[in-house]
């Protein structure tokens, strides 16, 4: 199957290696057929070569369901497993640099916490080689990110109406993810807010059925974005 690409992405998915259940496989394999477009392995617990592996387990994985999988942070092992997406945060691997090592090989992510920042992202996606997607959050304070303040719904609309209301055709179609503590319980005020992307993680990887957590979640996302049912890139994105 082939990989879509990172426009047609709307559900973006981060979890940690599962030591503790021992079944990253069964779970990333699950998630993927409840509908999941991409899969970050993001653990800051684990060795190079331990990730190596795990990556492995995640392309096999997304080669099957013909989806995609990301690297977090470390851009010499996005290259070592040729990661089709790479994510930075603000203070990790400048842009520059990752695009030294992956070249055009990987999509590149950028975590924004500011209007400041979505416009430098705006900005970075123009550029030749620029950025390829940036998230915005967290909407919601979460464990997942310890002592990072909650930027709330009001960086979601600041998101959706500067790629919105972007002259050039190609920024309006950059795909951005809302992201920060985003469930079923509250992805109709994302959506509401402007973003038809998100990225979580709890919503799934606590989920007792990920399958059927990641089917809702889509199933949510389609119930409040204009053209329900599609899964083009236009739009926002969420993360949890």
């Amino acid at each position: 199957m082939t990989a879509p690409d990172i426009h047609e992405a709307r559900l973006y998915l981060c979890t940690d290696a599962r030591k503790e259940r021992g079944d990253f496989a069964d779970f990333v394999d699950a998630a993927f057929a409840g509908g999941v477009d991409i899969i970050q392995l993001r653990d800051k617990n684990i060795e190079a070569a331990e990730e190596l592996e795990l990556l492995a387990v995640l392309r096999q994985a997304a080669a099957r369901h013909g989806r995609l999988w990301a690297v977090n942070d470390r851009a010499d092992i996005a290259s070592l497993a040729g990661a089709p997406v790479f994510h930075i945060g603000q203070k990790d691997l400048p842009l520059h640099s990752a695009r030294t090592l992956l070249n055009d090989s990987a999509a590149i992510g950028l975590s924004t916490h500011s209007p400041d920042q979505v416009d430098a992202a705006i900005a970075a996606a123009q550029a030749p080689q620029g950025l390829n997607y940036f998230c915005v959050g967290p909407v919601w304070a979460t464990p997942t990110k310890p002592g990072r303040a909650a930027v709330g719904l009001d960086l979601v609309r600041y998101a959706a109406g500067a790629v919105g209301s972007a002259d050039e055709e190609s920024i309006r179609r950059l795909p951005w993810f809302a992201i920060g503590g985003i469930d079923l319980a509250n992805v109709e005020q994302v959506v509401a807010a402007g973003a038809s992307r998100i990225v979580v993680v709890r919503a799934i990887t606590e989920a007792p059925d990920p399958t059927a957590a990641a089917a809702e979640l889509l199933a949510a996302l389609d119930a409040g974005a204009p053209g329900a049912g599609t899964r083009s890139g236009s739009a926002a994105q969420v993360g949890g």
